[in-house]
This record gives C-alpha cells, structure tokens and sequence, in this order.
C-alpha cells in the first residue's frame, strides 16, 4: 500500500516539513552517500572517524538550541492552558483563606527543645553478666 511519506509521522518527510527537524544544516552535507571508492588509508580513515565523532557532537549540540527553540512558544502556551484549566475548576480547589491560614501557620519559628535521653539498663551491663557462647561436639 502506498502512501504520502508527509502525513506518516514517523518519516523523515514529515519531521522536516512539519519543522521539527532541521532541514538546513551543513553537518547533514556528510550524510550524503558518494559512490566514488578510495582506496584504503590508514590515516584517512583515523582522520574520518575524529571528523564524524565531532560532527557528531556539533549535529547534537545544535539539534538541543533547535529543540530548545521551538519548545520556547510552547511553554507560554502551556501556562496559559494551566490558568485556564484552574480558573475553570477554581471549585474543586480548597478554599483560598485555608491556604493562606496554612502557609501563615507553616511560617511560623520553631525552637528545638534538647530531652534529656533515658538510660538503658541493657547498655550499662558491661561485663557483669553470664558468657553467651555454645560448645561445639
């Protein structure tokens, strides 16, 4: 069955069009396939395993700032949905002059107050007691 890869959101097709990924980036200009061979070098290969550990770090670092950036509208949008939300179950909150008897009460200071600590008579009986040991046939 075919179908539209834009309106499957689990393709490629549909993050970029959609803008939750990043269609413009020179660090996606390496994915590109290239169907020229290169005969095997040592030192080209060390030199391109460093280069795709970095373009690596560089792609994450900036899909994070991207991430961060479309996530920044929809935190203003979700703090407007929370005010709407209570104010349209304000009754189900319990009374606003309870809450602010509780929070007065919670500020209130505490004194510590030292109790003098009982003695136990089992931790004072050093050495007078019976051995407790078992014999062995």
């Amino acid at each position: 069955m075919k179908r539209n890869p834009r309106k499957l959101r689990w393709t490629k097709a549909f993050r970029k069009a959609a803008g939750k990924e990043m269609t413009i980036d020179s660090t996606l200009e390496f994915e590109k396939r290239r169907h020229v061979p290169v005969r095997y070098n040592r030192q080209l290969v060390a030199a391109t395993l460093k280069a795709m550990n970095r373009v690596g770090e560089i792609r994450k670092r900036r899909e994070v700032a991207f991430w961060k950036n479309r996530m920044a509208a929809n935190s203003q949008r979700r703090k407007l949905a929370d005010k709407k939300e209570v104010s349209k179950s304000i009754n189900l909150l319990p009374g606003i002059k309870a809450s602010a008897k509780a929070a007065a009460s919670a500020q209130t200071v505490k004194q510590k107050v030292k109790v003098p600590a009982k003695r136990s008579n089992l931790a004072s009986a050093g050495g007078s007691g019976q051995k407790m040991s078992m014999d062995m046939d």
